[in-house]
């Protein structure tokens, strides 16, 4: 059926959550949900998170890398502490340039094409790396897959939830982060097993594997749709129906939620002024997108990621730091898959809560654990620097050594059940229409900024005081997440995108109910 045969009922449902009393707008809601056929909205979310994938993969790099090229014979490549530092942070520094560029290819090209570019950057990154014979090769191909990084995290999520629908949009949300886990576990399993295998110089193919979801991503997004959102905000009416036709499937009634969207984009058809800033419905959600971006990256998650080979070798586990590498990242995959299956069950501030009270006692435990241990114990104690532990030969173990492991491997566990995923989600999700582009370019730029600084002074704060002190700080940056949720965060579970901006525009806690 056309879309104008339907119009009369479109435009009088179009505001159903505003007109019709709350029990029918559910009934309605839920009808229209079960109807629906997601099979294409899966495809066209796992086309766009294989950039995620990338960019888990791309994070990682440098945590089986860093220990081999210290030792590397060659003076050229050889890292000392200094270059370690820059290897492990300078990635962040792309992603913050990345979320800048984001902010103008978000509005300007689409977030699906913006995905696309990121490609290029992504892929000449990854063969500096494979074919570096200098270390400058090796940092400017961290910096450009950075980039990459920093155009996909801003780009990936707003497209997600744009194409996405209430009912499974929790679940889709979570998706960015799960693929990135799994990136990470991909890098941390290859580097152990590519030297299982003989390959001398597994560093190399490690950046050469890097290339394959690159191009697996490029060619699987020619054939998805764009955001339906962004092609209304564009004045592409016909292009945005088929893109929601194709998305929720031809026997539905896709035409009325069409018209809810139109309905939205029509409010807020002009880009967001320096004016309208001042304007609580613009500046409230981006305040509390940026304030989450800011707090989840100085809980400590890229330090510990970026240098988890090399903090286990400083805490003498039982195992070797390869398997304890990979084996956190196996329990923040499954912690991953826990949010996004009950993220749309149990809500996001619930998850949010128990997510930063189980970090909180981590880091604390990490932190009292290497500050009392004695130093026979504890590696940390006995050696000042993490880079220089790579060549240093290993101490005696105790079982009581499993505790670093143990802390570890909850903090990711509690960060990838809610301050991981959900952040990105509740970015996507809560920021206008009219400023979403802008705005998450700029929760990225802040996260990665915050990170690179993070990263870089991360060694020479445990060479200066040891590594308890960072830890220490991180526990007691998870207690303020904890007051933030609470008073910040708004609950968007079973919302759609023009509920959760009726909100923010009036104030009325109804519209969340």
């Amino acid at each position: 059926m056309e879309p104008s045969a339907r119009e009369p009922l479109v435009r009088k449902t179009s505001s159903s959550y505003r007109t019709f009393p709350e029990s029918a707008a559910k009934r309605l809601d839920k009808e229209y949900l079960r109807s629906l056929h997601n099979k294409r909205l899966y495809l066209a979310v796992f086309a766009a998170v294989l950039g995620n994938f990338n960019f888990g993969y791309a994070l990682v790099y440098p945590s089986p890398v860093i220990p081999a090229l210290e030792a590397h014979p060659s003076p050229a490549l050889r890292l000392d502490q200094h270059t370690a530092s820059w290897f492990g942070s300078v990635f962040t520094l792309g992603a913050a340039a990345g979320g800048l560029s984001a902010m103008l290819l978000n509005d300007r090209l689409g977030r699906k094409l913006s995905i696309m570019v990121s490609a290029l950057p992504s892929a000449l990154g990854y063969a500096l790396m494979a074919s570096a014979q200098g270390v400058g090769m090796l940092l400017l191909g961290r910096v450009l897959t950075g980039f990459a990084g920093g155009v996909t995290s801003a780009s990936i999520p707003v497209y997600i939830s744009e194409i996405s629908h209430p009912g499974v949009r929790g679940m889709l949300g979570a998706c960015p982060q799960m693929m990135a886990v799994l990136g990470s576990l991909v890098l941390y399993v290859l580097g152990k097993y590519l030297r299982v295998w003989g390959l001398a110089l597994d560093w190399r193919w490690l950046a050469v594997t890097g290339e394959v979801p690159v191009f697996v991503m490029i060619v699987l997004l020619c054939f998805m749709p764009s955001s339906p959102r962004f092609l209304l905000s564009q004045g592409k009416d016909h292009e945005a129906l088929g893109s929601l036709c194709w998305l929720r499937g031809k026997d539905t009634d896709y035409a009325r939620e069409y018209e809810q969207i139109k309905d939205s984009v029509r409010k807020q058809s002009q880009r967001v002024s320096c004016a309208e800033i001042k304007d609580p419905f613009i500046y409230k959600p981006i305040l509390i997108a940026v304030g989450m971006r800011f707090l989840q990256q100085l809980s400590g998650v890229t330090c510990v990621l970026v240098y988890l080979q090399s903090i286990f070798k400083k805490t003498s586990v039982i195992l070797e730091p390869e398997y304890d590498a990979a084996l956190v990242g196996l329990v923040r995959l499954f912690s991953v898959a826990i949010a996004a299956v009950s993220m749309d069950k149990a809500g996001r501030k619930i998850l949010l809560f128990v997510s930063a009270g189980v970090m909180l006692v981590s880091n604390l435990t990490m932190g009292l654990y290497i500050h009392f241990m004695p130093a026979s114990q504890n590696g940390t104690i006995a050696n000042r620097t993490l880079v220089s532990s790579a060549n240093l030969p290993g101490e005696p173990t105790n079982y009581i050594t499993l505790i670093p492991l143990l802390a570890t491997m909850f903090f990711i566990m509690g960060y990838a059940m809610g301050w991981g995923p959900i952040t990105w989600l509740l970015m996507s999700e809560i920021l206008p229409l009219k400023a979403r582009g802008v705005a998450s370019g700029l929760c990225v730029v802040v996260s990665w900024l915050t990170a690179f600084t993070l990263t870089q002074f991360f060694l020479r704060v445990v060479e200066a005081f040891g590594l308890e002190v960072p830890f220490l700080f991180f526990a007691v940056i998870c207690a303020g997440n904890i007051l933030f949720t609470g008073c910040c965060v708004p609950e968007t579970k079973g919302r759609s995108l023009e509920q959760i901006e009726a909100f923010f525009r009036t104030g009325r806690r109804s519209f969340m109910r």
